[in-house]
């Protein structure tokens, strides 16, 4: 894409939100977009084809803040028609004063130094020597997937079914016809930038012959139609690392939407969700459950087997034991990425029965009475008694 184009699209309109709007109603917007018109959902229509790459492309530009306040900033400063294609029209008054420093608007005085000179790719003649336009990066490219909670735990390879602008297959990301290569534009020399003058001051344009690339493709590719991307669908293999917490983004590096006539991919960022366990709660590397226990096993002491990650442990519960307390197993939680593995802590929760028959209560009874006749007062100290 062009400086030009760029400059003219409107990535808020293309999504459905005001330029106000937060991260968080760009990325919910994005992704029911997505969702609809997804080529998955609608298979043959190259209409919401078209619709779901120009949707990637905005979120692609406004879900990176940098990107948005590059996008934001240019919009601004070329509001009311676009920059003029022959130069400046000096003003009223003999055009710009003298204290007047171009370079301040975009980024500075010294070429490459970031900021909206670097975003235009040279709009504006610095007076320096041009170089070759780089080809533009792929845009970065997300995606969510939910595992259990046992898996995330202790880590899973899951495989990603995905449609999304990929590199060629046919001429491998060159837009070329295969057996041919694209040639340097005569007219820009390959810098992909046409420089007038006007006055004091040079003012430079994409070109128009190689739209700004600096090559020009003879035999496009009869796949790609020269853009040296297609839009298809593959199956990543994604590692999850043991441990991943719900939420949490994995970067994969080079997998995200293919470059330009051959520049790098983007990345590719999987969100992961994590259900919930009917046994194990999470807490950071620690396990946890609740162990249901009688009372007499609190009063008198037991062993209970109890589930773990890799199978069952024996956990001890100490004579007298209070309800609630949490007893901590040691190395058998969740693995940690440096070595290792957090703890698992076991709640004990005294179950109380609904129905007793007459053998059971008889007993009870009298141990409530050998419980009083030995002095034992539960409520010994309490505030409220």
């Amino acid at each position: 894409m062009s400086q030009r184009e760029w400059i003219e699209k409107d990535f808020y309109k293309e999504l459905g939100v005001s330029s106000s709007a937060s991260q968080d109603e760009i990325k919910k917007a994005y992704r029911k977009l997505a969702r609809d018109l997804h080529p998955d959902a609608n298979p043959g229509d190259a209409k919401a084809e078209e619709r779901f790459k120009t949707v990637s492309e905005a979120h692609a530009v406004l879900s990176d803040p940098a990107k948005r306040k590059e996008y934001d900033d240019t919009r601004k400063l070329f509001a009311g028609g676009g920059y003029p294609r022959g130069g400046f029209t000096p003003g009223a008054g003999g055009g710009f004063s003298q204290d007047f420093n171009i370079g301040d608007i975009f980024g500075g005085a010294n070429a490459g130094d970031g900021g909206l000179g670097d975003l235009l790719g040279g709009l504006f003649n610095r007076g320096g020597t041009r170089t070759a336009s780089r080809p533009r990066r792929g845009a970065d490219v997300e995606t969510e997937t939910t595992l259990g909670f046992r898996e995330a735990a202790q880590g899973v390879t899951v495989p990603l079914r995905m449609t999304s602008p990929s590199p060629c297959t046919t001429c491998h990301g060159s837009g070329a016809k295969p057996g041919t290569s694209p040639r340097v534009c005569p007219n820009c020399n390959g810098t992909g930038i046409i420089s007038r003058n006007q006055g004091a001051f040079g003012f430079s344009e994409p070109c128009d012959d190689c739209r700004g690339t600096g090559s020009i493709i003879d035999d496009p590719c009869v796949d790609c139609h020269g853009s040296g991307i297609q839009n298809r669908t593959r199956t990543i293999t994604v590692r999850i690392p043991p441990g991943v917490s719900d939420g949490q983004r994995i970067r994969l590096a080079g997998q995200g939407e293919a470059g330009l006539r051959g520049a790098p991919s983007g990345d590719l960022f999987v969100s992961v969700h994590v259900s919930q366990d009917k046994v194990f709660g999470r807490n950071g590397d620690d396990l946890t459950l609740v162990l249901p226990v009688s009372y007499s096993e609190l009063v008198l002491g037991t062993t209970v087997s109890v589930p773990t990650l890799e199978g069952r442990v024996g956990v001890k519960v100490p004579p007298g034991t209070a309800d609630g307390r949490i007893l901590r197993v040691r190395g058998r939680g969740v693995p940690k990425r440096g070595g290792g593995a957090g703890d698992l802590l076991v709640t004990v929760k005294v179950a109380v029965p609904q129905k007793l028959d007459d053998n059971a209560a008889d007993a009870l009874r009298r141990y409530a009475e050998a419980e009083k006749a030995s002095g034992f007062d539960p409520r010994a100290g309490w505030a409220g008694a």
